[in-house]
């Protein structure tokens, strides 16, 4: 096992830059996942690390040992692919076995640790089969198989679970988080998948453009968004992000004045007229006499008429897709509500301003880190 520490690292292709700047130390045994839109850089960083690509300047360590120039059969880390890249011709036992072959390891110890790596993936009855004989999430665990009978220092995990239907998903990522457990070995895990990258990291590098954003705890990346890139792709439903321009009693929001509390005007100079996006996660939106916040304080909230696209019962929630002029909304009613709106009908809702983010309509960074 061991650290593995990024610093500055940059990787161009001619004249685009791939990743720029991207610099972060991951210590011994804790998993991070890279999580991003397409394009945004994580599978090149992935690749670095491995030394299947070559950073055009910055250095990178693992277990304090500068890894610039060291070829990548020689870096001692195991790499698994979306695409599981097992041999076909070769048996459960044999691809299991075949890097330590390689490495002309004892033919006992060989045995033994495929039986160990079996065991632990539950793949003892399936040594002898072939991959076209297997599960997606078979062949899948037969590719960390691989990797795990390897014990190397660092695995990296390059949208393993992207091909599997969405039970088997889940089933292999609680799984890969209990190996994880077990084993403690350095894992980085690369998805464009925030689901994935909230429920197996330790910490979350949230990247766009070959830029990191956001680096974090998965609750805190949450919880305390720096900019609207971070807060519209983490969270499920995403974030609702509303336009505004600041009406000096609140802001306009598609014709509807929503009022602020003291402590925007307080800690903001915003001058009339001056555009904001708000944000709102769809949990924080209330039908106006919902069960869930009668009793609360009626300054707390803010009332918007929005129009019903889409009802979505989900049974233990429902979420309702409305529109507003020149926005969409999403309101999470929890516990299954007993709603029933139908399509183009106006209703009213009420935001919850406490948990109410503003971000500037420009840059996208985030204004204030308190809610209203």
């Amino acid at each position: 096992m061991a650290s593995v520490h990024l610093e500055s690292i940059q990787r161009k292709f001619n004249n685009v830059t791939a990743i720029e700047d991207i610099s972060f130390s991951i210590p011994d045994g804790e998993f991070w996942v890279l999580v991003g839109p397409s394009g945004c850089g994580k599978s090149t960083i992935l690749r670095t690390i491995a030394g299947l690509e070559t950073a055009t300047s910055g250095k990178l360590f693992i277990d304090d040992k500068l890894m610039n120039d060291v070829p990548a059969r020689q870096r001692d880390v195991a790499m698994v692919f979306q695409n599981y890249a097992l041999y076909p011709h070769m048996t459960v036992a044999q691809n299991i076995a075949f890097g330590l072959q390689m490495r002309q390891v004892d033919g006992k110890i060989i045995k033994q640790r495929v039986l160990e790596v079996a065991r632990s993936l539950a793949l003892e009855h399936l040594l002898d089969r072939k991959p076209k004989q297997l599960s997606g999430g078979q062949q899948q665990r037969v590719a960390l198989g691989r990797a795990i009978a390897r014990q190397p220092q660092v695995f990296l995990l390059d949208e393993p679970l992207s091909n599997l239907d969405a039970q088997l998903r889940d089933d292999t990522r609680a799984e890969l988080k209990e190996l994880h457990q077990k084993l403690g070995i350095t894992t980085i895990y690369v998805t464009h998948d925030q689901v994935e990258a909230m429920t197996l990291a330790d910490k979350i590098v949230v990247l766009k453009g070959g830029r990191i954003q956001q680096i974090g705890t998965p609750q805190s990346i949450y919880n305390e968004p720096v900019n609207r890139m971070v807060a519209t792709f983490i969270g499920n439903p995403p974030m609702n992000i509303l336009p505004a321009r600041y009406r000096g009693e609140g802001f306009d929001v598609s014709g509807q004045l929503l009022p602020v509390g003291g402590k925007i005007r307080e800690k903001l100079q915003l001058g009339a007229g001056q555009s904001v996006d708000l944000g709102i996660r769809p949990q924080h939106i209330y039908i106006i006499n919902q069960p869930q916040r009668l009793g609360e304080r009626k300054e707390e909230f803010a009332e918007l008429v929005v129009e019903v696209r889409v009802v979505e019962p989900l049974g233990r929630e429902t979420l309702i897709r409305a529109d507003l002029p020149g926005s969409g909304v999403v309101v999470n009613l929890q516990g299954g509500a007993d709603v029933n709106p139908t399509p183009g009908e106006r209703l009213s809702v009420e935001l919850d301003l406490r948990q109410l983010f503003l971000f500037d309509g420009n840059t996208g960074n985030r204004l204030i880190t308190e809610g209203c």
